[in-house]
């Protein structure tokens, strides 16, 4: 099992916001993209957080979007759509969404809208 499988979403998600601010996108930019990609409410993703939920476990709760395989493209020189490992690739859909966000992509084409 890989380390990220038991790590905690909240000791990522820092990083995640830190990431997008950094290139002026806010915090509630960062909280729609995981939102959309996991089917949780504000609520349920505060309560993750707040619970330090593993990726393991955060990923199992989750309702994925029915479109996450129109996410495609690279995250560290892996194409995410290639990835064999379930929950490898879900952690990899949230990096690659994230990055895109980051890197200044309009909000509806990175929901997939």
């Amino acid at each position: 099992m890989h380390r990220i499988f038991t790590t905690a979403v909240a000791d990522v998600y820092p990083h995640y916001v830190t990431k997008a601010e950094k290139k002026g996108r806010t915090k509630a930019e960062v909280d729609e993209v995981i939102r959309w990609l996991t089917g949780f409410d504000q609520a349920t993703l505060d309560r993750q957080l707040a619970e330090r939920t593993t990726f393991a476990d955060f990923f199992a709760a989750a309702d994925l979007n029915p479109h996450v395989g129109l996410i495609t493209g690279s995250v560290c020189g892996v194409k995410v759509q290639e990835i064999e490992d379930p929950l490898m690739q879900q952690i990899r859909y949230l990096d690659k969404l994230v990055d895109e966000l980051a890197k200044g992509r309009a909000m509806e084409k990175v929901l997939r809208g």
